[in-house]
């Protein structure tokens, strides 16, 4: 943080730092609070350097690397773009370190299996996680509206350097951009469980329809009401999240049933909808 406060009273800017868990992005008041303490400090020209808590932060409540916790406050902030500084320029189809001829890609519309593996967990002194968390975090990015650049930070004034040469690579998101509580929930890194769906549940659900018992074709995962589960389509596809009205074993009675059997089976009452349309958000095809 010394190192921070001198180069940035340089240009006699003041930045605060800010430590941060992996609670304070998944809980929805605390990402809440977090995102008024970042926008207390920018209206106060003050800049965050924010990093992850390690002393408090326990194996399964981290982020892991900063490239996620990055895409992460992204997503608070609702940022239009995320850049993420590499000690390569960006993205190959080989290690470049290895691989003096590799091809260079600058466009990324898709993150795929094909794409994941041509990225490696190979880090430097400084960093951890390498290329292939930096494709994880503009996933994560992506799901919820933000671009991700990826460019060479070895170098001196890299931002400049890069808006001069356009040496980097980008990752475009075809979601919309998304704000509050559906910009959250997309980011949200922990998933309790799954859902899988019928064609006919998917067709509903684009077009902006509840998730019902019916189009359930099997679940995954142990979860209970409130957390928050993923949907995916019988190919196997992710299509998006959303907060569960039911736990995992009500789901397992009511599954392909009609809403007006849920009292017979269950013996009370409960909502017509598995994930209400308010509770769902969709990854653009």
């Amino acid at each position: 943080m010394e190192n921070f406060m001198k180069a940035f009273d340089k240009k006699k800017i003041k930045v605060a730092q800010l430590l941060m868990t992996f609670s304070d992005t998944e809980d929805r008041r605390k990402s809440l609070n977090s995102r008024e303490t970042i926008n207390s400090l920018i209206d106060s020209n003050v800049i965050p350097i924010i990093n992850e808590n390690d002393t408090v932060a326990t194996d399964e409540l981290k982020f892991g690397d900063n490239d996620r916790l990055a895409s992460r406050v992204a997503q608070i902030f609702g940022a239009q773009n995320l850049i993420l500084l590499s000690d390569v320029d960006g993205l190959y189809e080989k290690n470049p370190k290895f691989f003096k001829n590799s091809k260079f890609i600058d466009l990324v519309y898709d993150i795929n299996k094909n794409l994941k593996s041509m990225a490696t967990s190979d880090t430097n002194l400084y960093g951890s996680g390498g290329m292939l968390t930096k494709l994880q975090a503009a996933e994560m990015a992506s799901s919820f509206g933000c671009n991700t650049l990826v460019c060479s930070g070895k170098i001196k004034n890299p931002i400049s350097n890069y808006l001069k040469k356009k040496r980097g690579t980008w990752f475009l998101s075809k979601n919309k951009q998304k704000t509050g509580f559906k910009s959250w929930l997309a980011g949200t890194i922990k998933v309790s469980g799954s859902l899988y769906i019928d064609h006919g549940a998917c067709n509903a659900l684009v077009k902006g329809a509840s998730l019902l018992p019916s189009g359930v074709k099997k679940i995954s995962g142990k979860f209970s009401r409130g957390d928050i589960i993923e949907i995916i389509t019988s190919s196997g596809k992710k299509i998006g999240k959303g907060i569960s009205f039911y736990d995992s074993l009500e789901i397992n009675k009511i599954k392909g049933k009609k809403t007006s059997e849920i009292k017979k089976i269950l013996g009370y009452l409960g909502r017509d909808e598995i994930i209400h349309r308010d509770n769902l958000t969709l990854n653009e095809k």
